[in-house]
């Protein structure tokens, strides 16, 4: 039965396969696009991993990793246009926070090498209440580790997040829709970042310690490893996510880029800033180093031979003790490469993560309002540093929109592209994407400063719906 079964699913693969051609393939082909023969020949034979991870590379600090042999990780190279679970050996070093298994997902096309790496978006964690799924979408997503259906359309959070990893999204189009889609779920708390084991205590002094794996670098490394082995080498890559996705792409682009080796490479962080914070800088001034304070001592970010140490290795012009620095340092290092950066003006998720549990007068803030009015304060001052410095690079642009009145403003990308727009420049977000990923010269940089246009939008029940089950 496993031989009929094995070629049914294929058959229906391929036959798939060329209803989508001819309907989402693009009209001319790019770097990377494989031609009409080629394409139906990997229908039948799927082309295999080209650029596999070397013997050096399974060495060192933060090495690539295999699955033991004989491992079965359930990849069925010509099961194309459909989502496939790819769980990792603890072999590997890959984890989830809770200790269960990593699992991560591929959608694989015929008809090109190119392919989108998205970071999954979700909360950060540092304590009992935030890892152990008790403060919610505040706290570390996926607490309980990613079941195998994560990407069904019953998890919509998950399978629809984005148009970058939609294939047929109804009305936002970006070239990655027709890309290899590799989706890495989040379920370490730490800005995929991370390499400590920590305990954390329940207040209440009821529950068993809480034992937590902020494993992040490891399992993106871990990923990267089977992409290498299993997959071609892309001509074209994206690397991109939202929010803790974002920064979680950031801070992993240089050594994916560096070992995927694509012939072209694109970095898009949504509403993940690395913000300047200075080690020791005053807060006032530097709003976010109380929160980096921490983090770098909770997650293990500043241990010896640990996450900024590795980064550091291939980023000199990265500066330890000022996150901020990842910026400039990456548009030093590769120069051919564009970079863009985006995040609501008025955005009051990341901004309660960055702010509400570090400054009193937030935290304890009479009202609603005055909370609001002191977080946007600080997100400002913070925006506004961070904008002056990618003012002076090149190749690293950015978009930055006023308000969106779904997800508290938050993320850019997400569910379409559609009212992240700069009103009083004509410019849409996808501007913005296509001008990192299509363009030449300088990347865009572009900033809203009407703070009024964006709330006289009319009411959007599509947003409201989502906001209710948010």
């Amino acid at each position: 039965m496993n031989k009929p079964d094995r070629w049914s699913r294929r058959r229906h693969s391929a036959l798939a396969g060329l209803l989508l051609l001819a309907f989402a393939a693009p009209a001319a082909a790019e770097l990377g696009d494989y031609g009409f023969w080629r394409t139906l020949g990997n229908l039948v034979a799927p082309p295999g991993a080209d650029n596999p991870v070397t013997s050096d590379q399974r060495q060192g600090e933060y090495p690539l990793l295999a699955n033991p042999p004989g491992y079965n990780d359930g990849f069925s190279p010509g099961a194309y246009y459909q989502w496939q679970t790819v769980p990792l050996a603890p072999e590997t070093g890959a984890v989830c926070g809770n200790g269960s298994e990593y699992k991560f997902f591929v959608n694989r096309v015929p008809n090109t090498s190119n392919t989108v790496v998205y970071f999954e978006g979700g909360g950060a964690c540092w304590d009992y209440e935030s890892c152990s799924g008790q403060t919610g979408i505040r706290g570390a997503r996926n607490p309980d580790g990613i079941p195998d259906d994560y990407l069904s359309l019953l998890n919509p959070g998950a399978s629809l997040v984005s148009p970058f990893v939609v294939r047929l999204h109804p009305w936002s189009r970006v070239k990655t829709q027709n890309w290899n889609m590799v989706y890495v779920p989040y379920c370490t708390g730490d800005i995929y970042s991370g390499d400590r084991v920590a305990v954390y205590q329940d207040p209440e002094g009821e529950a068993e310690p809480l034992v937590w794996h902020h494993n992040g670098l490891r399992n993106s490394r871990a990923v990267i490893s089977w992409l290498k082995d299993n997959l071609q080498r892309p001509g074209q890559m994206l690397t991109t996510g939202c929010s803790a996705g974002g920064i979680g792409g950031l801070t992993n682009y240089y050594p994916a880029r560096r070992d995927m080796a694509p012939t072209r490479s694109f970095l898009i962080n949504d509403s993940g800033p690395a913000f300047s914070a200075p080690v020791g800088a005053d807060p006032q001034q530097y709003p976010s180093v109380l929160l980096q304070g921490l983090i770098r001592q909770v997650w293990g970010l500043d241990q010896d031979n640990g996450p900024l140490a590795y980064l550091k290795s291939g980023l000199p012009g990265l500066n330890l003790n000022d996150l901020g620095s990842l910026y400039p340092a990456l548009a030093s290092a590769l120069p051919q490469d564009r970079m863009g950066h985006t995040h609501f003006w008025r955005d009051l998720n990341y901004s309660s993560y960055s702010y509400e549990r570090f400054f009193d007068d937030i935290e304890q803030a009479p009202d609603q309002a005055t909370k609001e009015a002191l977080l946007h304060q600080k997100w400002a001052q913070d925006t506004e540093r961070l904008k002056n410095t990618l003012a002076g690079l090149d190749n690293f642009g950015y978009y930055l929109p006023m308000f969106r009145d779904v997800n508290e403003s938050h993320c850019t990308s997400i569910i379409e592209f559609a009212n992240s727009d700069i009103q009083e420049l004509g410019l849409e977000l996808d501007h913005f994407v296509n001008n990192v990923m299509n363009g030449s010269g300088a990347v865009m940089q572009a900033s809203e400063t009407d703070t009024v246009a964006d709330y006289n939008k009319p009411f959007n029940l599509l947003y409201w719906s989502l906001d209710q089950l948010l």
